[in-house]
């Protein structure tokens, strides 16, 4: 029998991992002896949601069993959410579903809704019930919704894929240590079948998280066999306890799907948004730029904060009646709300037009006014002329059409690098690569 499996919500932000758990399972099950039709689902949901705990990422495991066995793998897989998940955080609230068979295209719908907006836990147990699914929630169970989104999370489209190393028990909560220069040398030599290993503009290595959690290094990339190779060529400075490869939706921009009008903004919620630049940029405190863009149906604040680096050099050369469209989640303080940006594309150019002193007509050179209605004189040859005044002249902006991502260490997990843009693909499953953990 086929059994999905999905787990969300047990991690905090004084440590645990959802994935973590996820590959301790792996060796544990198939000891059991059942098969794995996938590897496993990586999930990364909404990243605006405000009670995530750290990455809002949710893991479906998917098997063949012994139906003889069902009570066993779900008995095991119970003990260890309740042995592992941080239960002693207040916003730490686990949930497990299980269920049998094919995936209910109403499992699919919920998944893309929880990545691309806000659900509650209200439609998942109305989902679950439906489908006749069997499902473990703890505290305010609010786990249930990422659990339920993994299993219908089959990523039959774009994905991509990551393997992550854990850390010894007894290492965790204390600095990580990887030789970085062998972390430049696998992105160097995997080229464009991993990103996001080393932030470009910094030089800074990105691969290794900075929390207690027990993840030791993920590097990220376009397929199985290339990720496994990634991690052959790092050196790390501590054991490996374990990895295992996962599939994922990260770096597909699966969360930022639907276009909308400015009137339609919902708080938490991702969202696409065409306009005019109505405000010019303005710095506030902290290095953060904000512009307005306005539609036919309304104004709203963008937002590129500080840590996207030379993006918010974009931002600032834009102009009133530049035509723009704006990627990013919603945030909603008191009746304002404000589109943080997580990319940005440029689809026209106003003309910036200024008046300036008019060009020597002798030699070319820049002329200075000798008073008011006394004209110009050149300041190089000397040239006078007081019939000459000012002139329109269109300022080069320094910025063209196109689109524009932040920094790589500014990047959110969903989002799409440019060096996988030509590389959407679509999951054909067959036989998984091996190894795929150890």
């Amino acid at each position: 029998m086929l059994l999905h499996i999905g787990l969300d919500d047990t991690d905090s932000p004084e440590g645990g991992c959802t994935t973590y758990i996820g590959a301790r399972l792996i060796e544990e099950l198939e000891a059991l002896g059942v098969r794995f039709t996938d590897y496993p689902n990586l999930l990364r949901l909404n990243p605006n949601v405000p009670w995530k705990t750290r990455g809002n990422g949710a893991v479906c495991l998917r098997m063949e069993v012994e139906p003889a066995m069902e009570g066993v793998v779900r008995r095991m897989v119970v003990e260890a959410v309740e042995g592992q998940a941080e239960f002693q955080c207040g916003n730490t609230n686990p949930g497990v579903v299980f269920h049998t068979g094919e995936v209910p295209d109403s499992f699919k719908d919920f998944s893309e809704r929880v990545v691309q907006g806000v659900v509650t836990l209200e439609e998942a147990l109305s989902l679950i019930d439906e489908a006749g699914a069997q499902a473990i929630g703890y505290k305010n169970m609010r786990g249930l919704i990422g659990a339920l989104a993994a299993v219908g999370g089959l990523q039959r489209g774009d994905h991509t894929f990551e393997v992550l190393t854990y850390r010894r028990a007894e290492n965790c909560g204390s600095p990580r240590t990887l030789d970085e220069d062998s972390v430049r040398a696998m992105d160097e030599a995997t080229g464009d079948g991993t990103f996001n290993n080393v932030d470009p503009e910094s030089g800074r290595v990105l691969i290794a998280p900075h929390g207690p959690d027990p993840v030791l290094y993920g590097v990220r990339g376009e397929a199985p066999e290339r990720v496994y190779v990634a991690y052959g060529l790092v050196r790390p400075g501590e054991p490996v306890e374990r990895w295992a490869i996962f599939r994922s939706n990260q770096g597909t921009d699966a969360h930022l799907r639907h276009r909308s009008k400015v009137e339609e903004l919902e708080p938490y919620s991702p969202a696409i948004v065409s306009g005019e630049v109505a405000e010019a940029p303005r710095t506030i405190k902290g290095g953060h730029v904000i512009f307005g863009l306005s539609d036919e149906t309304g104004r709203t604040d963008c937002a590129a904060y500080e840590p996207t680096g030379s993006f918010r050099e974009v931002v600032r050369r834009l102009i009133p009646g530049d035509s723009v469209r704006a990627y990013g989640g919603v945030r909603e303080e008191g009746s304002r709300r404000t589109l943080n940006l997580e990319k940005m594309e440029v689809l026209g150019l106003a003309e910036d037009i200024r008046m300036a002193n008019p060009v020597c007509p002798e030699c070319s050179g820049a002329m200075e006014s000798m008073g008011r209605g006394k004209g110009y004189r050149c300041r190089r040859c000397g040239h006078r002329d007081s019939n000459l005044e000012k002139q329109q002249v269109v300022v080069d902006r320094g910025l063209k059409v196109g689109l524009y991502i932040p920094t790589a260490g500014a990047q959110r997990h969903l989002t799409k690098p440019l060096s996988r843009y030509g590389r959407e693909k679509e999951y054909t499953q067959g036989e998984l690569f091996q190894p795929w953990y150890g």
